[in-house]
């Protein structure tokens, strides 16, 4: 891993230096110490020197982290341009108009967009798209780019160029009722044959393309596919990078060396309201974060108009200048005259001073207002060629634009400009000008501003082509390749169908044993990626850690301590298990770049990322939103799940709402089985609907518990009501001809306080109750709304839910480890009197008989509400409510 503190010699090259002399004898004197004691010796005598320079009064130590606020890369430095940039500039005006266009032309409908964020990263967008990002018409994956959401707009310009788009879809933006309409940002779900990743959610980008990049080499260590030649953009906005998400695996990309990832950040120095910074400098912020956590740091901040400026500062007095003065305050400066810079800015010190009075008004405009490296395409493929050449070390390039670019005074660097919306006509003219665009007046005339396109076979157009066959096709685009699973043999489904006799096992303990035994598979065994964010062994699964490995790019570099054992803690470069440390945020990213790898590799894999419960979906809600989105596959396992399963742990781990959670998201198949055969059912037929012939971009969630049962055999025929989410389990026996009659519906561990109840109420009470297995209340609900939708439109369909109980006499009573609101989605399609009892409320240590009786959930409490029902239809005495609340001391 290179040094995070080492200043790149051809930066100190470009640093004013007022005795040459005197630096290279220092120099040399080091060089000296290194040959004749060693490099330790050498970096000893330093770090003696900077301490006793701290010590100094009056002397400023610089920062270690931090370099001086001017490019990395000198101009004599820079490479040779290896395009045409005339034609560049032309590709780039004409996108910067269509983008605008578009936008403004919507805004006339009231739906808004966003201009000024394109208007500022034009530039890093298309020098990337002429000479960096691969497209997939190679090796099937290309480059992996995550587009900034507010850019959009310049995306579906340069599609609009290439031909991808037409008129007609730019005239659609943000307009998806009908089913034609451009997304408002990146959304592979409404535009799956463009946008690979959304991206528009702050902070998901940067964590999900670090883990996108890990896990491309993962397919690269475990030999599914060859990744070496993807490369991971991430466009990024310097305000988004406030996220907690967006630099939470730095630290995790800069351990690991991930040299296939590049990170650009839009410094703009503005976020949505005003500056990013205000008081401070975000750039030498973020310079040394990323330094701090092993990247490699490229600043691309001033254009070529500052060189001859910076060569006059022979005493260092702009550099100085220009590294004290806040961020808002350089806003500022871009939007003010002359004048005020030579007062404000220059009038520092008399050698800044000196250096203006030898600038031209529009020189020092220029400087201030639009000479940013950001902006000059030169600048721009110097920096990106410096990141993909890089070795050991990911990248981060901090390019300086304006925000608002070439739209005019009226947006340049205002605090306002990411509200405005659209431009005049006027505007529109004054911008075709600045961009030289070939757009007669006639055609600006009316009140609708058009769209422009070169000819097919004008030069812009052709070089565009020829650009992106160079680059294996166009970029962003996403490519899903039929590829369906074969079905692993039915043998490790049989097992838990079997029951588990007189062995007492939880349901985590059976989904453990069927897909450990699903990854001995000899044709889809390799493709399971088991995540886990370092609870393996609460969940048992250390059994894995010794035949599959634990994912590590670098092996073993140390002797296991328990390597003697029988489970010992096996890592390895091509081991299959990704343990990720304490952070859901970053399982789940793993999960989402596996279970998309179908579209963006070509290659389906079949991660099941396993958690607690609570920390799930209640932490991280938001990346299953944008998992959707991204149209992921795979499991998701809730386990220790319940608000009464998790024995002493109490609040913040007893989940009663995740199943509510996940309902709202329309591509989560939740399930909440009772027994291990419910698991094996859900989990094979899970893996046909996703890995398939006709494979369906949704992904299950199943809640699994850590309470160990006798596991009973799988009667025959429930296969349908597993999947569709209801079944009768147990029909109850009647104590005599006229005994009053009910039907209680349970999940989950809940099923066995069911179980316990009909005891209860036949012994007890002389009831019958039909005990009913509900694994799943959210598909019961959905396919019931379905039904709703299909009488509208004339066609007679009854919900299952609704035919299942038909004829089911009394009322039903449900209950489950849940709040009611989870069992409740169903009532408004049951006929019969509806019942519901759950763990409403927060959590708490005890018992779990304790906390079972605390929510009214246990068997006792079960048996009160079945007989508070009954009484309310005149089938009991209400008496007998008081009584079996007393005989059973609630």
């Amino acid at each position: 891993m290179p040094d995070p503190v080492r200043l790149p010699y051809s930066q100190l090259d470009q640093l004013p230096d007022r005795d040459p002399e005197e630096t290279a004898e220092w120099r040399e004197s080091l060089d000296a110490v290194t040959e004749a004691a060693g490099p330790h010796r050498a970096a000893y005598l330093m770090r003696r020197a900077l301490e006793h320079t701290a010590r100094t009064e009056g002397t400023a130590l610089p920062s270690l982290l931090e370099t001086e606020y001017v490019n990395t890369i000198p101009t004599p430095a820079e490479p040779e341009f290896p395009g045409d940039e005339a034609l560049e500039a032309r590709i780039t005006a004409w996108n910067r108009w269509n983008a605008a266009a578009m936008v403004t032309r919507g805004s006339k409908l009231g739906l808004g967009g966003h201009i000024a964020t394109f208007a500022s990263a034009a530039w890093l967008y298309e020098t990337g798209f002429q000479h960096f990002f691969r497209g997939k018409e190679g090796d099937g994956s290309g480059d992996q780019l995550y587009i900034q959401g507010h850019a959009s707009p310049g995306v579906y310009a340069r599609a609009f160029l290439e031909g991808r788009l037409t008129e007609d879809h730019l005239d659609h933006f943000r307009q998806e009722a009908g089913g034609e309409g451009l997304p408002s940002y990146p959304h592979p779900r409404r535009l799956p044959w463009l946008w690979e990743f959304p991206t528009v959610s702050m902070g998901l980008g940067p964590l999900s393309a670090i883990y996108q990049a890990r896990f491309n080499r993962y397919l690269e260590h475990r030999g599914i596919k060859d990744t070496s030649n993807s490369h991971v953009w991430a466009f990024l906005g310097d305000g988004e990078m406030d996220e907690p998400e967006s630099t939470a695996a730095l630290a995790l990309a800069g351990r690991e060396g991930l040299d296939n990832l590049t990170f650009v950040i839009n410094c703009n120095l503005q976020r949505l309201d005003g500056p990013v910074r205000p008081n401070f400098k975000i750039v030498q912020e973020l310079e040394a974060q990323f330094r701090a956590a092993g990247w490699n740091v490229v600043k691309s901040l001033w254009g070529r108009a500052w060189d001859e400026i910076f060569a006059r500062d022979t005493d260092g007095a702009l550099l100085r200048r220009l590294g004290e003065t806040p961020d808002a305050q350089f806003q500022t400066y871009a939007t003010r005259d002359a004048a005020y810079l030579r007062e404000h800015f220059f009038g520092a010190n008399e050698s800044l001073r000196a250096l203006a009075a030898t600038l031209s008004d529009a020189k020092l405009l220029e400087l201030f207002q639009t000479s940013r490296a950001g902006h000059e395409p030169r600048k721009v493929y110097a920096a990106y060629k410096a990141a993909v050449e890089h070795k050991g070390a990911p990248t981060v390039i901090l390019a300086q634009t304006v925000k608002g670019y070439t739209l005019g005074a009226g947006f340049e660097s205002r605090n306002a400009n990411h509200q405005m919306k659209k431009l005049t006509m006027a505007e529109f003219r004054t911008m075709r000008d600045v961009l030289e665009l070939p757009i007669p007046d006639s055609a600006l005339e009316g009140d609708q501003v058009p769209y422009w396109r070169p000819a097919d076979d004008s030069p812009e157009m052709v070089y565009l082509r020829e650009r992106r066959a160079a680059l294996d096709g166009p970029a962003p685009a996403r490519k899903v390749v039929d590829k369906p699973l074969p079905m692993p043999a039915d043998k490790a489904f049989d097992a838990l169908k079997k029951g588990s006799g007189s062995q007492e096992i939880a349901t985590t303990m059976a989904f453990v044993r069927l897909i450990k035994d699903l990854m001995r598979d000899k044709e889809t065994g390799k493709r399971w990626v088991p995540i886990v964010p370092d609870e393996a062994r609460t969940f048992g699964m250390e059994s894995l850690f010794p035949t599959a490995g634990l994912y590590s790019p670098r092996g073993a570099t140390y002797d296991p301590v328990d390597r003697d054992q029988l489970l010992w803690y096996k890592e390895a470069k091509d081991g299959q298990i990704l343990n990720e440390g304490i952070t859901e945020a970053g399982s789940l990213a793993d999960f989402t770049a596996a279970a998309t790898s179908y579209a963006t590799h070509g290659e389906p894999m079949i991660p099941f990322y396993i958690f607690y419960s609570m920390f799930g979906w209640q932490r991280t809600a938001d990346q299953f939103w944008a998992l959707a989105d991204q149209l992921g596959r795979g499991f998701v396992i809730g386990a220790t799940a319940g608000r009464t399963t998790m024995t002493g742990e109490g609040l913040q781990h007893a989940d009663g709402h995740s199943h509510l959670i996940a309902s709202t998201n329309p591509a989560a198949l939740s399930y909440d089985p009772a027994f291990a055969y419910e698991v094996a059912v859900i989990v094979k037929e899970g893996l046909r609907r996703m890995y398939g012939p006709e494979a369906e971009d949704v992904f299950y969630y199943l809640t699994v518990y850590n309470e160990t049962k006798v596991q009973p055999a799988m009667p025959q025929g429930v296969e349908e009501g597993i999947l569709k989410g209801l079944y009768r389990f147990n029909e109850g026996t009647r104590p005599e001809a006229d005994s009053p009659q009910l039907q209680l519906l349970a999940s989950g561990t809940a099923i066995h306080w069911a179980l316990e109840a009909q005891r209860l109420l036949a012994d007890d009470w002389g009831v019958a109750a039909d005990v009913w297995s509900a694994p799943s209340w959210t598909e019961l609900r959905r396919d019931a709304l379905e039904c709703d939708a299909a009488r509208l439109e004339g066609e007679d369909r009854v919900p299952y839910v609704t035919r299942a109980l038909a004829g089911a006499p009394g009322p039903v009573v449900a209950v489950s480890d849940w709040m009611r609101a989870v069992p409740d989605q169903i009532a408004p399609w049951v006929e019969q009197d509806w019942t519901s009892i759950g763990t409403d409320g927060f959590g708490l240590s005890d018992t779990r008989e304790a906390a079972r009786r605390h929510f009214g959930v246990d068997p006792q409490s079960v048996v009160v509400q079945a007989l508070a029902a009954l009484a309310r239809r005149g089938e009991v005495k209400p008496e007998a409510v008081k009584e079996a609340r007393e005989r059973y001391g609630l």
